[in-house]
């Protein structure tokens, strides 16, 4: 299994959905990678006001090809689309 987990830079007064990432955006990852290989996608938020990280994602995959099949294949442009609906903030990714 491999794990991408994907970042959120930011502070108290970066936009940040919560209720879109979670309720709208991790559906579509889920709908857009499931076939690819993404076993599971589940989102962290730090406590509080912090600066650094204001949310992680943390996404399951069969294995590194699914990760890289997922990123290239078409769904990964509503994907990416979709971002400026809940952040202003560019996700940084992660791979273990």
């Amino acid at each position: 299994m491999t794990t991408m987990f994907v970042t959120y830079a930011g502070d108290a007064a970066t936009r940040f959905d919560r209720d879109y990432y979670t309720g709208t955006h991790l559906p579509l990852v889920m709908t857009a990678w499931g076939p690819y290989g993404l076993r599971s996608a589940t989102a962290f938020f730090p406590e509080g006001r912090v600066e650094g990280t204001i949310a992680l994602a943390v996404c399951e995959f069969d294995d590194d090809a699914a990760v890289d099949a997922a990123l290239g294949s078409p769904q990964s442009e509503a994907v990416m689309a979709d971002i400026v609906n809940f952040t202003d903030s560019p996700p940084t990714r992660h791979r273990c």
